[in-house]
Formats: C-alpha cells, sequence, structure tokens
C-alpha cells in the first residue's frame, strides 16, 4: 500500500545530509527550498515510524495472546491505533499543492453596497490581520484606497509566515478564503435600523520567494508615475511618487501609492506583479488551478459567495463545506480556525477521492 514510502525516507536522508552542507546555507533561496522539503518529508517519515512502530506492537500482542488470553484484551485498541496511524500517513503521502509554504498577497476588495461594502472590507482586512498574528505571522499594508467613512474599496497586504513546514504555511490556510464575502448588518449609515446586504470580494495570490523565481524582462514592462491621491502624508499631490506598472504580455496592471517613496511604491508593485504572474502561470499550467483561481471572484454578485457573515444572528456560515458557527463576534476578532480547518479538510477529502478514482 505504500510502496512510494522508502523512496522519499531515502529522499529525507539525502536532504538531511545536504543540510549539513555549509554551501547550501550560502545560498538563502535554496536553504529555504530544502528545509521545506525537509520538514514536509520529516512529517512522512515520522508517521511511517508509529505506524511500523503500532503495527509491530499488534503483532507482538496477537502472538502472545496464542499464550496468554491476557493480551487478547490490548488487541482491539491495538488495531485501532494501527489504523489511525496507516490513515494518517495515507493522508501525507497525498501530493501537497507545491504553493503551500508560501506566504500570500491579499486583496481586499469593496463590491456591491457602496459605502457598506467598504466598511466591510475593513472588517474582513482586521479579521485577518488578527488571525494572522494569532498563527504567528507578520503583515505588511501594501496598498489601500480609503473610503470617505473610513473602510477600504480596495486594500492589498501581505502575510508572512516563519514555518518551513508546507503544512503550517500561510498559503496553505489562507488560499481557501478567495472569492466574495456576504455581509448582512445594519448599516452604520443606516438610520431606519434596516438590515442591509452587501458584499466584498477576496483575493489570495502565492508570494513569489525570491525576485528572480519570476523574470521579468523590462521591455516588456510600461511604467507610469504620477501623484497620489488620498491619506499619504506632505508629498501628497506634490511629488509624482504612486506607480503603475502594466505587464504588457500579461494584462496585468498593478498600482501603489502607500509609500511616500518612488523606489519603495515600485518594489512593492513588483511583488504584487510577480505574485499575480507566478498565479497566472500556474493557471496555464494546470487546467483544474485555472478554473478554481478564476473562481475566487467571478464577479460581485450576491450569488458568487462563499461565505456569509449575519450580524443580527452572530452567525457565520461557509457555503463550500458546510460550516455554520454562532460566534460571528469571535471569528471577526480573528477566529477563523475552525473555519479554516473545515476547509482544508474538505480539500483532503477531495484529493483522497481523487487518488482513489485513479487507482
Amino acid at each position: 500500500m505504500f510502496e512510494s514510502v522508502q523512496t522519499l525516507i531515502d529522499e529525507h536522508r539525502r536532504v538531511q545530509e545536504e543540510l549539513s552542507d555549509p554551501a547550501v546555507h550560502a545560498d538563502a533561496a535554496r536553504a529555504k527550498r530544502v528545509n521545506r522539503r525537509y520538514a514536509e518529508l520529516s512529517r512522512i517519515v515520522a508517521a511511517h515510524e508509529a505506524w511500523v512502530a503500532a503495527s509491530d506492537d499488534l503483532d507482538a500482542a496477537r502472538e502472545l495472546a496464542r499464550e496468554d488470553d491476557a493480551f487478547a484484551d490490548e488487541v482491539p485498541a491495538l488495531e485501532e491505533q494501527v489504523q489511525g496511524a496507516q490513515e494518517r500517513l495515507r493522508r501525507l503521502l497525498i501530493p501537497r499543492d507545491p504553493d503551500d509554504a508560501r506566504d500570500v498577497i491579499m486583496e481586499i476588495k469593496a463590491g456591491e453596497g457602496g459605502a457598506e461594502s467598504a466598511l466591510f472590507a475593513a472588517d474582513l482586512l482586521r479579521m485577518y490581520i488578527q488571525y494572522a498574528a494569532s498563527m504567528g505571522w507578520k503583515t505588511e499594508l501594501l496598498e489601500r484606497n480609503e473610503s470617505d467613512l473610513g473602510g477600504y474599496k480596495d486594500v492589498q497586504v501581505a502575510i508572512k509566515g516563519s514555518s518551513s513546514d508546507p503544512a503550517q504555511g500561510v498559503w496553505a490556510h489562507l488560499k481557501y478564503e478567495g472569492g466574495v464575502h456576504r455581509v448582512q448588518r445594519v448599516p452604520a449609515t443606516e438610520s431606519q435600523g434596516r438590515i442591509h446586504t452587501s458584499t466584498t470580494g477576496v483575493l489570495v495570490f502565492p508570494e513569489v520567494d525570491e525576485p528572480d523565481e519570476i523574470e521579468i524582462n523590462q521591455n516588456d514592462l510600461k511604467i507610469d508615475v504620477f501623484r497620489s491621491s488620498g491619506p499619504g502624508g506632505q508629498s501628497v499631490n506634490t511629488t509624482d511618487s504612486a506607480v503603475r506598472l502594466t505587464h504588457l504580455p500579461t494584462g496585468i496592471v498593478v498600482s501603489m501609492q502607500n509609500e511616500k517613496s518612488q523606489l519603495q511604491n515600485r518594489e512593492a508593485a513588483m511583488r504584487v506583479l510577480r505574485a499575480r504572474i507566478l498565479a497566472k502561470q500556474q493557471e496555464e499550467r494546470d487546467a483544474a488551478a485555472s478554473d478554481a483561481r478564476r473562481s475566487q471572484i467571478r464577479g460581485m454578485d450576491r450569488s458568487e459567495r462563499i461565505r456569509t457573515y449575519n450580524f443580527p444572528e452572530n452567525r457565520i456560515a461557509d457555503h463550500r463545506t458546510g460550516f455554520k458557527a454562532y460566534n460571528l463576534d469571535q471569528v471577526m476578532d480573528g477566529a477563523l480556525g475552525p473555519i479554516i480547518e473545515s476547509a482544508i479538510a474538505a480539500d483532503e477529502e477531495a484529493r483522497l477521492a481523487a487518488v482513489g478514482s485513479e487507482s
């Protein structure tokens, strides 16, 4: 059943030896890749060792039970341990999303609902920042376009993790957040106390680890500079610090004006551009991934929702996994763990089913 395990154990041994080579650590990008692979393989090796140990214990108990009935009582519990260890190993052997260990760039955009949608975009940003803090991740606001009432028409944030284990990666957890989020509540602008329904869109991109991972020909870039508008300090409307990058081969456009320096805005824009190009390249290589990523936001129509936040009932509902809970107040304070775990579990079951149908 686990024919590939020995190959992976051998690879784990080679990677461990590679990590002892100082030359590996002299190259930061290579060291990151090797550490990620080592962390992934270590989980498989540990699960295999647990399965072998449980199987040995079961065999020993069965053998002893032939001579002493007292040992027969231990067999059912040991059989359960073996089944559990076997199932865990089987799940770990399913190929992971190769981007799971990556950091992400998240964009939150106001949709239907005008000012209320922009206010909810700010609420979602706060929710994700607090969830990131609970996971020990760092966040960096890259760009924001504020609305009149203090919300965001559009805001981009980079979220960076610290673990080399792909299972603990930022993308591994937040890739499921892409889509249209529907909110039902009484807006701050509503004087009659009526409940309104609005939508806010979320896009999530895996971030490129190293700039040279995505080759961008400077001749393929159209670079425009212009004066910033909105919040930004004394330099606003006095210097051409804002930057707009257009990648001509793909038509991807990224604008940045959050920083006072044109150089800083350009660097931030390049980060976002690389992430979007990476996503586009992956879509082109994998038609299934293309459908999944394009479906993150096919439109801001309410029918495209992936999740509903119902404030009057304090209810959160994910329409893809069927998850529902009545702790919306806690979720908005960053308690996203159970919702994301339900998405991870659903994805894992789908991958298990896919592997089963191929075998």
